[in-house]
């Protein structure tokens, strides 16, 4: 292994910022749903003017998209827990390695990286305390974990709820709400101080908190999981979420969706982008 990738924390690793394309929602929508786009375009972001010592692990790959696409250098190490996702990440051959590990026992020495990115992953993860107890562990002192959540706003913004409260029918809205947090597999919509609790338990401090998906973007994703269906039983079929990605195939979906990529900030928002920096 040692011959492909060397784990080389502290000062040895370089320190380098990543240039990032101009339209990174094209990037994904060529290749995405257009609701999934629109997250993981949005979430892009915000990775544009950060620092990532090397070398950077992604922590919960799944399929690799992300990773590859998100960041102009792919991280040098993806890990997954299950092995389906972690074979169409192999066939992007954007990672120089791929491990099939559980996030709470990860197979690294301490101090391994320099920057770990786990984007809508934690929480996924019943137990996710000591998935950051050991990302704390393989970052070497001052390293960055990067990592995206859905906040406390989350399941009161969705669009069907609030559509069903405002005419008089909270029972519906409360059960659809449970409905929606049971397809998405959530177990945390904290806020900013859970967070900041659980990392400085590990020895990580919060540096910096960036809201996004506003009430408007959030509907989109959540309509758009709906609509989406024809898009999944077009990956069953043959392996692709989008058929023919051409501009003019996807033309009028852009011309939808891209405004709430483009969007001003919200006062509330659906989710957290969250900075933290292994304590010295």
């Amino acid at each position: 292994m040692c011959e492909k990738f060397c784990f080389c924390g502290g000062e040895a690793a370089t320190k380098a910022k990543f240039s990032f394309s101009p339209d990174l929602f094209w990037l994904h929508l060529k290749e995405l749903p257009a609701f999934r786009a629109l997250l993981r375009a949005t979430e892009a972001r915000f990775y544009a003017s950060l620092p990532f010592p090397e070398p950077v692990l992604d922590l919960g790959c799944g399929d690799g998209h992300f990773g590859a696409v998100a960041l102009p250098r792919p991280p040098d190490v993806g890990l997954d827990p299950a092995a389906r996702p972690l074979r169409e990440a192999a066939r992007r051959g954007a990672y120089r390695l791929l491990l099939q590990a559980d996030g709470s026992h990860l197979p690294f020495p301490d101090g391994a990286f320099g920057t770990v990115v786990s984007n809508c992953v934690l929480e996924h993860i019943p137990e996710v305390e000591p998935v950051i107890r050991e990302v704390a562990r393989v970052l070497y002192p001052g390293g960055w974990f990067y990592f995206s959540v859905p906040g406390p706003d989350f399941l009161a913004l969705l669009f069907v709820g609030r559509a069903l409260d405002r005419v008089g029918l909270r029972a519906l809205g409360d059960l659809y709400r449970r409905f929606f947090h049971r397809i998405s597999r959530h177990y945390y919509y904290d806020g900013v101080e859970g967070w900041r609790s659980r990392l400085e338990r590990a020895g990580l401090q919060l540096l910096d908190v960036h809201p996004y998906l506003s009430p408007r973007a959030l509907a989109a994703v959540e309509l758009g999981h709906y609509f989406g269906l024809p898009s999944l039983v077009t990956k069953r079929l043959t392996g692709r979420w989008v058929l023919c990605p051409s501009r003019l195939n996807l033309w009028l979906t852009d011309r939808l969706f891209r405004p709430f990529y483009e969007e001003s900030p919200s006062p509330r928002n659906g989710c957290l982008f969250i900075a933290a920096e292994k304590k010295p």
